[in-house]
């Protein structure tokens, strides 16, 4: 029993002694690290020291602390290049778009019918911003304009309402997975072959021009719609013009 007794007791003071231990390591560290803080010239005189610092590493390996920041620096290195290279990626792409868009307004503005318009219009999305299916609806156009209207597809405002309220009633840009017969109204027979679109309604109850494409994910809910409401907002002042004539 005493024999018991005694091995529990040095048990004790071995656990004691290791746990005083580990209280005086972290203690210590905190001493070092608080020193480093406070002098961080320290190792300006002392760079040999930085070679002798060992680092882990994932695959259990140990590098230098001189190593591990070269390899830092390298990796930055490279992350900075990458978002480099997406921003003058995108600086080009806006370059182009601004440069398409610039050519379509100059050639809307020349238009003198709403069939030559709709044909420009057409063209450039297809051809400039490669765009897959276009469509541009007129909503009870006068009498005398619908011979002159090209592609341009017309509607009652009542059909307009049953197929698409919900969209004109929101009265800004739409962008996503349409309904079927919002597809079937707003693309015709194309309308299976569209998966996603960005619609935009025409002030003024004029009509809606809608962009399809066969990828779902081409027109997400959150993709911008500047430039296509941009657009919009030349037919709604070009557009009543040309069906004046």
């Amino acid at each position: 029993m005493e024999q018991t007794d005694a091995k529990h007791s040095l048990d004790e003071i071995a656990s004691d002694t290791h746990k005083e231990a580990q209280r005086n390591e972290k203690l210590l560290a905190r001493q070092v690290a608080r020193y480093l803080i406070q002098n961080p010239e320290f190792f300006v005189e002392r760079m040999d020291l930085l070679e002798t610092i060992k680092l882990p590493r994932e695959n259990g390996k140990t590098v230098s602390l001189m190593t591990h920041q070269t390899n830092l620096l390298r990796e930055r290195n490279i992350e900075m290049r990458q978002r480099l290279d997406q921003l003058l990626h995108n600086a080009r792409e806006n370059d182009q778009l601004f440069f398409n868009s610039r050519r379509l307004i100059l050639a809307l503005l020349e238009a003198q019918s709403v069939s030559e318009a709709t044909e420009i219009l057409y063209a450039s999305f297809s051809a400039d911003f490669k765009v897959q299916f276009t469509t541009l609806t007129l909503f009870d156009p006068p009498p005398g304009a619908r011979g002159s209207l090209g592609q341009a597809k017309t509607s009652s405002s009542t059909s307009a309402q049953t197929a698409i309220g919900g969209i004109l009633r929101n009265g800004r840009p739409v962008c996503g997975i349409l309904r079927p017969i919002e597809r079937a109204y707003l693309f015709a027979g194309q309308g299976q072959q569209v998966a996603s679109a960005a619609v935009v309604p025409l002030g003024g109850q004029l009509g809606v021009l809608a962009t399809g494409s066969s990828d779902p994910q081409y027109y997400r809910s959150s993709l911008g719609t500047l430039f296509i409401s941009y657009i919009a907002e030349v037919l709604e002042r070009l557009l009543p013009r040309l069906l004046e004539r």
